[in-house]
């Protein structure tokens, strides 16, 4: 599943073909998403201008005149930068042309993602839900420490919350608890300030590291697709079995409430 930093790396690659550029169609494949495609779209978009594209947590917001398409790539989507000539795939959903015949095109094999209009002056329900972004000055180990007091809730899943922290998935949880050395199935009350602290930091070096690197799934930032280079960075996800980069000792894996918790029993309390 795309996290917040394919999803960073795919704005910025999508930025340099779509920012100030003016949509000229829309054409569906498919509406059948999460939910369906904001049928507004079609009638409105034609003609706007992309203003800027930003991110909040993982949702991609292009924003326009009249409002924000706010898209989500759920767990398979990717946005690719293609041209009028290219004949769409299976799994293609949504094509977004613009004058100059780029075309940002939606591709979503579980059909988990979502893409909803937003008028200007209104703000979509799951934004405003959203913590703080995890790289902005807001989030500091203060208020991680006030959040998780009185939770019970392990600190694995504590940081998935969304309303607690936006765009943290799996992946980054887990690389960044190993960094502060924090087992991930301690309950989020019980950890103490100082080690809060601690897990900001390696939070925000591993968010930092993996946009640098292309993150783990798709780089976009020359427009074509390829691989991200964080999976070879990683100290403890899918690495199972094998030995920790720190001591030696064998990498634990378990599966608590769905999730894959990775982590090292001797570097992490």
């Amino acid at each position: 599943m795309p996290e917040l930093p394919e999803v960073e790396v795919t704005r910025i690659g999508i930025s340099n073909y779509i920012n100030s550029n003016t949509i000229k169609r829309i054409v569906a494949y498919s509406t059948n998403l999460r939910w369906p495609i904001s049928p507004d779209i079609f009638s409105i978009l034609p003609g706007e201008t992309i203003n800027s594209v930003e991110r909040r947590g993982k949702y991609l917001l292009l924003k326009c005149q009249s409002g924000i398409l706010l898209i989500h790539l759920g767990m398979t989507g990717q946005l690719r930068i293609v041209t009028t000539t290219c004949t769409p795939e299976k799994h293609d959903h949504l094509d977004i042309v613009f004058i100059d015949e780029v075309v940002l095109r939606l591709n979503d094999a579980r059909r988990f993602g979502s893409v909803f209009w937003v008028d200007s002056n209104l703000e979509h329900k799951f934004i405003e839900q959203m913590g703080p972004e995890p790289l902005s000055e807001e989030f500091d180990g203060n208020y991680l420490y006030q959040k998780s007091r009185g939770r019970k809730i392990i600190v694995k899943k504590f940081l998935l919350d969304q309303q607690v922290v936006a765009g943290i998935g799996n992946i980054y949880a887990n690389e960044a608890l190993f960094h502060a050395g924090i087992h991930p199935s301690i309950p989020a009350g019980r950890i103490s300030k100082v080690r809060y602290k601690n897990l900001v930091v390696a939070i925000k070096l591993v968010l930092a590291t993996s946009i640098k690197l292309g993150g783990t799934m798709i780089d976009f930032r020359d427009g074509t697709e390829k691989n991200g280079h964080f999976p070879q960075k990683f100290s403890v996800y899918n690495r199972s079995g094998r030995p920790c980069t720190i001591c030696g000792t064998q990498i634990q894996y378990k599966r608590v409430m769905r999730r894959s918790i990775y982590f090292c029993k001797s570097c992490q309390k």
